[in-house]
């Protein structure tokens, strides 16, 4: 027997949308306040989570295929390369560069290389968790 519940499942549906824009929102904004990547990748999680009590595992799924161990393998990758990149300019690990452009919509803006630190343990927590979550649930004694 399939679950449905109309009510829980469209409240979800604008639930995901409001966590996953805040979850957005704290990842960009973490290099300046509190925030950041890993809690950026819990918030998404949760959301994710959301969507898997709200509609069946096969369903989500369906809609969203991202295998979460190579998501996870890849913001491993993504954050270390971006530690080692400083290497090549002679400063420590991790030392963090920025610099501002002009958007034509946003006007000045900082853009700075701890961003894309955070984007990957940003995509390392997501593929983690929900690695662990999903494992869990299909676990069938």
């Amino acid at each position: 027997m399939k679950f449905t519940d109309v009510y829980l499942q469209t409240t979800t549906k604008i639930f995901v949308f409001i966590i996953m824009t805040f979850s957005i929102y704290v990842l960009f904004a973490g290099h300046h306040n509190p925030g950041g990547g890993f809690i950026g990748g819990l918030i998404t999680a949760s959301s994710l989570v959301l969507l898997y009590i709200a509609f069946d595992l096969q369903s989500v799924r369906d809609i969203i295929p991202v295998d979460f161990n190579q998501l996870a393998a890849a913001g491993v990758i993504l954050s270390v390369l971006t530690g080692t990149a400083s290497f090549l300019f002679d400063v420590p690990f991790l030392s963090q560069a920025f610099t501002y452009v002009n958007l034509p919509i946003l006007g000045k803006t900082e853009i700075a290389s701890a961003v894309i630190f955070d984007l990957g343990v940003y995509f390392a927590v997501i593929g983690t968790t929900m690695t662990i979550i999903t494992s869990i649930s299909e676990d069938k004694k």
